[in-house]
């Protein structure tokens, strides 16, 4: 479960800065997966801004740490990539107010966590039957489970909104298949990557498989766009 974080609006004041090793004692209880090479490349990539000493050792502060704890939770729990991450902060440095990125409202809040549901609440907040429900993990659509998460919550109502107009789960099998063979495409694209011996380099690859399936998500409601447009036409 991950842990609360300070108030987005109002990080934590300054008080003396901390070092690396200092940072991933902190932030172990909740990051335990967490390294240096980690805090660097978030770094590289302009996340977070660590101070620096006369010497070039980093130096953290309160805000610092509210602000990793912020980037760590919106990759792990939310997968989102690091372009959309960082443009979220970029607004939140220039005092603008962003909706909570993949949100039409700003509504999650970034100090809990994800919901879990039972089979039973599962299906009757997405307002499905235990049968479609079959049906979906049959066909590999969801997965099976004791505890669903939020996404399943929304895939369940799609599909029920998809039953009640004929498309059953077993039609979406293509869809199922076409996702593999993407996945597949950016496990190639990143295979040089992902054999380099460092840390950083496999980070690196984790972020940009999201990165790149962000990317092949929005050629295909573009094309899903079009295709619907020309049929109306």
């Amino acid at each position: 479960m991950s842990a609360a974080l300070p108030d987005r609006r109002e990080p934590a004041a300054v008080t003396g800065a901390i070092s690396i090793g200092q940072v991933l004692a902190r932030l172990e209880p909740d990051f335990p997966e967490l390294s240096p090479s980690k805090l660097r490349f978030l770094e590289d990539r302009g996340l977070i801004h660590p101070a620096r000493t006369a010497s070039g050792y980093r130096n953290f502060s309160d805000s610092d740490i509210a602000r990793i704890k912020l980037v760590l939770l919106m990759q792990r729990d939310h997968y989102l990539p690091l372009k959309v991450i960082r443009k979220y902060l970029a607004d939140l440095d220039a005092g603008r107010n962003p909706e909570w990125p993949g949100t039409a409202t700003g509504a999650i809040s970034i100090l809990g966590t994800e919901h879990r549901w039972t089979r039973d609440e599962l299906l009757a907040e997405a307002g499905a039957t235990p049968d479609l429900l079959a049906d979906a993990i049959a066909t590999g659509l969801i997965r099976a489970t004791e505890v669903y998460l939020d996404e399943d919550v929304a895939t369940m109502r799609a599909l029920a909104d998809l039953r009640s107009a004929g498309i059953e789960p077993r039609h979406l099998r293509a869809l199922r298949i076409a996702v593999e063979r993407e996945l597949e495409l950016v496990a190639n694209a990143l295979l040089p990557l992902r054999r380099r011996a460092d840390a950083a380099s496999r980070q690196h690859a984790d972020e940009r498989a999201n990165e790149l399936a962000a990317d092949i998500e929005t050629v295909r409601q573009s094309l899903v766009k079009r295709a619907l447009e020309k049929h109306a036409s």
